[in-house]
């Protein structure tokens, strides 16, 4: 096997062998012509023309010879352009790797800084709750009995992370995270402590998201577990877990078995809040919402009227939960055939909205308002 380079070295002198040979056949050529041109034109058919033709076909060989010669000499060079530039990148990949460790060595001896750091923080935050435990135990179980469990300030802005990485769609950092601060809480405080049920609540909603609905019925159910256990069983928390558990069953098709759970809700948010407060509208919202998927129209008439009033008086005509809650009673009447009521409750929201972008509508057609 030739290598390259001699393959080149002989190319250049077959050119220069071909260029020198072309030469001798060009004056040959010429010298026969001058010969011919000197006999009468009887002696065309002479062997002076026959030579002639034979050195015009060398000629023509030659020429193809030196040009396929000097294409390779071309793509030889081309060759050796992209070998020079794949040296280059080897050259830019080999400085790229070590740019890499660097920048590895530096993001491990940051990782190290950080675990000293966070290690520390939790030595000051385990003597803080030491210093603390003593006056917090005093307030602890009347503060259950009132209702006095909030989500820790921590677990709400992990919440707010979680729902926003699966807004987009990320659950593949949503739930890794959610597992990772479960099972951190667990070691913690313990599979019994309240904020485990909190992170429970979190870690199933993103499992609902997903249409993972055993998996997110199963961890409702146990967050519901530890918060009846924990913090009573008229908690509003409890009643929290609860109405995600009937929607989870709801988004199932089991709403016989979620009208219960949603009642139960209902029940402890009157008693906590007391009968009138918005969040008992929201939740009659959602037991009206099961009650029409059962075909139960009186009842969710009863619902939604009744959450209509608690939104007029409490948060004022203009709130939005008050022309949505319309809205859902316009539709019920619809599929009763009430007409004229559902007509007359949607005549009232255009109006209204009418009136807060426009002003007063007196005289204005309906279809003005459409």
């Amino acid at each position: 096997m030739l290598s390259a380079e001699e393959i080149l070295c002989d190319t250049q002198q077959v050119i220069a062998g071909l260029e020198a040979l072309r030469g001798e056949n060009r004056l040959l050529l010429e010298n026969l012509q001058e010969a011919l041109e000197s006999r009468a034109a009887a002696d065309s058919g002479s062997v002076e023309q026959e030579k002639s033709g034979i050195i015009q076909e060398s000629l023509e060989r030659i020429e193809l010879g030196l040009s396929e010669a000097q294409v390779m000499m071309a793509l030889s060079a081309h060759l050796g352009s992209l070998e020079a530039e794949k040296q280059k990148l080897r050259a830019q990949v080999r400085r790229l790797c070590q740019e890499n460790q660097w920048l590895r060595d530096e993001l491990a001896g940051a990782q190290q800084r950080l675990q000293d750091r966070e290690q520390e923080v939790v030595t000051l935050e385990e003597q803080n709750r030491h210093l603390q435990f003593m006056s917090s135990i005093r307030n602890a179980a009347a503060a259950a009995q009132q209702g006095g469990y909030e989500i820790p300030a921590r677990l709400r802005t992990l919440h707010n992370l979680v729902i926003q990485y699966a807004s987009q769609g990320r659950y593949e950092v949503a739930v890794p995270l959610c597992k990772q601060a479960l099972e951190d809480l667990e070691k913690s405080s313990g599979h019994t402590h309240p904020d485990v049920a909190t992170m429970l609540n979190i870690l199933a909603l993103v499992y609902r998201d997903q249409n993972k609905y055993k998996e997110a019925a199963n961890l409702l159910n146990d967050a519901l577990e530890i918060r009846e256990k924990t913090l009573g069983m008229d908690h509003p928390a409890v009643a929290a877990t609860l109405n995600n558990l009937a929607v989870l069953y709801g988004k199932r098709g089991k709403y016989k078995e979620a009208e219960p759970l949603c009642k139960r809700a209902l029940e402890i948010r009157e008693k906590v809040l007391g009968t009138d407060h918005p969040d008992v509208a929201k939740q009659l919202n959602n037991l009206a919402l099961l009650c029409q998927n059962q075909g139960k129209y009186q009842e969710v008439e009863r619902y939604y009227e009744r959450a209509l009033h608690i939104y007029q008086s409490k948060l004022g005509p203009d709130d939005a939960n008050v022309a949505k809650t319309k809205n859902n009673l316009a539709s019920c009447y619809l599929k009763q055939g009430k007409y004229r009521q559902a007509e007359a409750l949607y005549k009232e929201i255009l109006t209204r909205a009418h009136e807060k972008e426009f002003g007063s509508v007196e005289g204005t057609p309906l279809f003005c308002l459409l």
